[in-house]
Order: structure tokens, then C-alpha cells, then sequence
């Protein structure tokens, strides 16, 4: 398989955010046929949905990776449970949220997994990191990512100067 681009959206709002944060990158880092190619900024968001929950760390990674889409959902996954990832509300608190975001541009509307992702477009916390690393980057079905309207309030460079590398 070619090799294909990827947005990838890393989120955390439990224990050790930064931690998590590293440990998704240093395990995708660690993934054969796929390199980190960008990494944004940490940014601290308020949570948006769900119950009542602290604010969430999150980052955006660009990657280059022989895996398709789902192999990279997969490996997505994977990385979550070995953060004790659980799926019992929507919306909810988590130890670590990997969302893929875009890949290659390609539209899909697989339930399992839906690309462009379906609600990148709407939040803050992926498209102020996304625009960090690639400003002139375009979301499939909705344009260049620059000229978004989203409520940005909720999003602030993380006052801890946390960081991943």
C-alpha cells in the first residue's frame, strides 16, 4: 500500500494528561511503516458534551504511514486500551481519546469509521492545533481549514507548559 497522510487527534482528561499524551505518540512513533511527521502544541480545552468533567489536554499529530485507515484506527485502539481507554459514555472522561481525523482526504461514511472525522470541523480543540502544524491544510467537504467558523473560547495554550516531543 502507498504510504498516506494522516490528521490524528490526541485528547486526555484523566490522571496524567501529559503522560498520556506522550504515551500515544511515543507508541505510534513505535508503530512499523508509520512516521510522526508534525506535532502540534498541547492546548488546554473545556470539555464540550457529555457530564460534567475536568478540561482535557489535547494535541494534534501529523503522520505518514503505510497502514490504512482502519490499520490506523486499529492501532488508535490499541494505544487507548493500553491507557485503560473505556467506552461507557459518550462523551465522557477518559484516560486517552485518539481520534483520526482526515486521511489522504478521503470521505467515508463507514459507521466504524467516518473520514473526514464527522464533527472536526465543529471543534476548536483539532483545528487550533491542526492549524500549528499545517495552516494551509483542507478538511474534505468543508474547505480550507483556516476559513472554519468555530468557537475557539474554550481553547487556551495549556497554562501547565505542557508538552510532547
Amino acid at each position: 500500500m502507498p504510504p498516506v497522510d494522516a490528521v490524528i487527534a490526541l485528547g486526555a482528561n484523566l490522571g496524567d494528561r501529559q503522560a498520556a499524551l506522550q504515551g500515544a505518540l511515543d507508541g505510534l512513533r513505535a508503530t512499523p511503516g508509520l512516521e510522526v511527521i508534525a506535532v502540534s502544541p498541547v492546548y488546554e480545552t473545556d470539555p464540550v458534551g457529555g457530564p460534567e468533567q475536568p478540561d482535557y489536554a489535547n494535541a494534534v499529530i501529523r503522520v505518514r504511514s503505510n497502514l490504512s485507515a482502519r490499520g490506523l484506527l486499529d492501532r488508535a485502539h490499541e494505544l487507548e486500551s493500553e491507557w485503560a481507554r473505556t467506552r461507557q459514555e459518550r462523551w465522557g472522561p477518559r484516560t486517552l481519546d485518539i481520534d483520526i481525523i482526515d486521511v489522504d482526504g478521503q470521505v467515508s461514511d463507514d459507521p466504524t469509521l467516518t473520514l473526514p472525522h464527522p464533527r472536526a470541523h465543529e471543534r476548536g480543540f483539532v483545528i487550533v492545533p491542526w492549524l500549528e502544524i499545517e495552516p494551509d491544510a483542507v478538511l474534505a467537504g468543508h474547505g480550507p481549514i483556516r476559513g472554519l467558523e468555530i468557537d475557539t473560547s474554550g481553547v487556551r495554550e495549556s497554562s501547565e507548559g505542557m508538552s510532547i516531543t
